[in-house]
C-alpha cells in the first residue's frame, strides 16, 4: 500500500508540473536600448525566483506592431510610454481597470563617437561642425530615442542642416553599430549604449541636456494574452526593486522613481 501510494503521489506531480514547463520560459518583448543592460537582470531574476526569462530585443514600434500580431509575449518593456499605451488602448496589454503602463526607468539621450574619428569631441559644437560627415540616430517613427534625436537637432535648429547628413537605423542598438563600425562619424544614441565596454573602450559621449527633449519615460506592460500572469507580475516587480534600480542606473538608466 505505501509503494502503491508513493506511486499515485509521483504521477500527481508529475501531472501538476507537466503544466509549468509547458509553459516555458517568461517571453519579453524588449526595446533594444535594453539589450546591453538586461541580461543580467534575466540571470538575477531565475536565481531568485527560480523562474526563466527569455527577451528578444527590437524598436519599440516593430515590438508593439508583433504584439498586436498575436506574437507569444509575456511582458513588453518599451522605450516610451506611448507605444505600451496603444497595446492597452487595443486591449492587447494591461489588467482590468489599468489605463497606463509602469514607468520602470528612464532614458538618456548622449552624443558618442569614436575617438579615431579624428573629430573633436563630442559636444553640442560637433553637430555643427562642417567635418561632421554623417549622424546616426535610430528611426524617430519606431525608435523613442530617434524622435529625441530629431528633437534636440530641431531645438538647436540644426534638423535642416542636418538632415542629409544623417544615416537613420532601425533601433538604437543598430545606430549604435553605425557608428562603432565607422558607417557614421557620431551617433546620438542612448546612454546604455555608450557604456557598454565595448564602447567605453572606443569612443567617448556627451550627455545631451535634458531641456533640449521631452523626457525618454520607458514604460512597461503585461501582455494580455499571457498565460503567466503571476510569473509577468513578479519580474515587473523585481524590475522596480531597489537593488535592480540600482543596477540599472550603472548601466545608463536612470531610476524609475
Amino acid at each position: 500500500m505505501q509503494i502503491l501510494r508513493w506511486i499515485v503521489l509521483f504521477f500527481l506531480s508529475l501531472m501538476v508540473a507537466a503544466p509549468l514547463a509547458a509553459q516555458g520560459p517568461l517571453r519579453i518583448a524588449a526595446a533594444a536600448d535594453l539589450e546591453p543592460v538586461l541580461p543580467p537582470v534575466l540571470v538575477q531574476f531565475e536565481r531568485a525566483t527560480r523562474i526563466r526569462a527569455e527577451a528578444s530585443y527590437e524598436s519599440s514600434a516593430m515590438l508593439t506592431t508583433e504584439i498586436l500580431n498575436g506574437a507569444p509575449f509575456d511582458v513588453f518593456l518599451s522605450a516610451d510610454l506611448g507605444f505600451p499605451k496603444r497595446l492597452i488602448d487595443a486591449g492587447a496589454a494591461g489588467s482590468a481597470g489599468s489605463t497606463t503602463p509602469i514607468t520602470y526607468a528612464r532614458g538618456t539621450l548622449v552624443l558618442w563617437t569614436r575617438r579615431d574619428a579624428h573629430l573633436p569631441p563630442p559636444s553640442l559644437a560637433l553637430l555643427r561642425d562642417p567635418r561632421l560627415k554623417r549622424l546616426a540616430i535610430a528611426n524617430p517613427e519606431r525608435a523613442p530615442y530617434g524622435r529625441a534625436a530629431v528633437e534636440t537637432m530641431r531645438k538647436l535648429g540644426l534638423y535642416d542642416a542636418l538632415k542629409s547628413r544623417l544615416a537613420t537605423a532601425e533601433n538604437i542598438a543598430q545606430a549604435a553599430q553605425f557608428v562603432d563600425s565607422g558607417n557614421a562619424d557620431a551617433g546620438l544614441i542612448s546612454l546604455t549604449s555608450a557604456k557598454t565596454p565595448r564602447l567605453s573602450s572606443v569612443g567617448s559621449y556627451f550627455v545631451i541636456p535634458r531641456e533640449l527633449y521631452a523626457p525618454i519615460e520607458q514604460g512597461a506592460v503585461i501582455v494580455s494574452r499571457t498565460k503567466q500572469r503571476t510569473k509577468a507580475q513578479k519580474f515587473l516587480d523585481f524590475l522596480l526593486s531597489p537593488e535592480v534600480q540600482s543596477e540599472l542606473k550603472k548601466s545608463g538608466l536612470a531610476p524609475a522613481r
